[in-house]
């Protein structure tokens, strides 16, 4: 179908109108992005030819989203969060920021408040069998030098793929601590090994992603906001290596800086050093910590989350 309708006088007029141009109220920024938001929808209509009730189909997709509480999810699995930190790193070279651990997303399963340790923590609660994880590290600045107080908050799933507040099975802050690093910037915790997990195969998401022939997996990760008085705030992610779904995540937010080995310590004398009874997994990671510049983008990215209660 030509741009005909698009052309029209009364559709030019209806664009205008909905947006808001004719009313001296309002705000100027707000009007012009509905008005090319409503003009694409206006040309996709036209281009695709889709009708009357392709569109409401549309609608009733976008209320299902919301009632599932899955707009996070959509988020992630379009690709936008993604191309928001494309954004953001582009605009941070563009600032001359560089050098500090690659950013990715944060998903939409963080809960604020977890309990704060100094130097080191115990993420599980004991309860759950897995395989045991010592992770550990250092946050540094750009030029080396280690980051004491920094806060390193950090949560992950279970090997079932649940989070703690999202599944009920969890006690509260399971798999989620914050830990301050000591005076030579280090941090340690022990946990499980986290599985990886899929989206709800009857949710609108997964829905969605059948139409396009995707899956809706994403490998086994852990996420960290790394936070310092003077530095730049860290929002990042590892990946577990060897995962089936390294390279393949929906979310498209695996990063090869950020997939650091898995060392497998079977040694008997170490094993029992650290007070176990069966091998156990250990990962090192340092974080290293743009300074903050006035010149550049905010890493602040105010978004709703869940909450603890």
């Amino acid at each position: 179908m030509t741009d005909t309708v698009m052309n029209k006088p009364e559709v030019r007029t209806l664009l205008d109108k909905a947006s808001g141009f004719d009313q001296a109220k309002g705000d100027d920024r707000a009007k012009k992005i509905m008005h090319r938001v409503v003009s694409d929808i206006f040309r996709i209509i036209e281009d695709f030819d889709l009708q009357p009730s392709e569109v409401w189909a549309a609608v009733d997709y976008l209320t299902r989203v919301g009632q599932a509480n899955e707009g996070g999810l959509l988020v992630a699995g379009l690709g936008l969060e993604t191309f928001l930190d494309i954004r953001m790193d582009e605009a941070e070279k563009q600032a001359g920021i560089e050098g500090g651990t690659p950013r990715t997303i944060e998903g939409p399963l963080y809960i604020a408040g977890a309990p704060l340790s100094k130097g080191e923590a115990r993420l599980d609660n004991g309860h759950e069998a897995g395989e045991v994880l010592f992770m550990e590290g250092q946050v540094r600045d750009t030029e080396g030098r280690p980051v004491a107080g920094a806060i390193v908050d950090v949560w992950h799933a279970n090997t079932l793929g649940g989070y703690s507040f999202f599944d009920p099975s969890q006690e509260a802050f399971n798999f989620r601590r914050r830990i301050e690093t000591d005076a030579e910037g280090r941090y340690r915790f022990r946990s499980i090994l986290p599985s990886g997990y899929g989206l709800p195969p009857e949710g609108p998401t997964q829905a969605l992603l059948n139409h396009l022939g995707r899956h809706g997996n994403r490998p086994a990760h852990i996420h960290f906001f790394v936070t310092a008085p003077g530095f730049r705030k860290l929002t990042t992610q590892i990946n577990i290596d060897g995962d089936k779904y390294l390279h393949d995540d929906f979310a498209f937010a695996t990063r090869d800086e950020l997939i650091p080995p898995v060392s497998r310590i079977d040694d008997a004398a170490e094993v029992r050093r650290r007070g176990l009874n069966a091998p156990f997994a250990e990962i090192t990671f340092d974080f290293v910590l743009n300074r903050d510049e006035a010149k550049g983008p905010s890493p602040e990215v105010q978004r709703t989350h869940a909450e603890a209660a």
